[in-house]
């Protein structure tokens, strides 16, 4: 139950989505809605990185790195060498979800490899943020 870092290996491609509140909209007969927030904290962000013809050796830190945090209750951390990297840092700080957010990224799916030249791959991985017991 602890933090396990991503491997500092520069994504070349990122996909971010912040999630959202816990709501629920509910509408009268008369077409009126009246929603209802059941929180002040975000969940289900989302983050895919991509990392297109890195070597072996770094395809295998990823795969490494999924197989100690998968069957743990851990979770994956983010520096401003891995995930975060190549992204200012006000808007780094979002992909690492950090500054009380109280969200966790975990591995929403194992990561996807697949081998393009010799002694290079293609590697997608996926992320879900969920509080924890909030």
């Amino acid at each position: 139950m602890t933090a396990v870092a991503f491997p500092n290996i520069r994504p070349s491609g990122r996909s971010y989505n912040p999630g959202g509140y816990p709501r629920a909209e509910f509408q009268s007969l008369n077409g009126a809605v009246t929603t209802l927030q059941y929180g002040n904290r975000r969940f289900d962000a989302e983050l895919q990185l991509q990392f297109d013809n890195i070597s072996d050796a770094e395809t295998v830190q990823i795969l490494q790195h999924y197989e100690s945090v998968g069957p743990t209750d851990n979770w994956v951390s983010f520096t401003t060498s891995s995930g975060a990297s190549g992204a200012q840092s006000s808007l780094a700080n979002y992909f690492r979800e950090i500054g009380g957010s109280g969200l966790r990224w975990r591995y929403a799916e194992p990561p996807s490899v697949t081998s393009t030249f010799l002694n290079a791959s293609s590697v997608s991985c996926r992320f879900v943020g969920q509080l924890d017991g909030a």
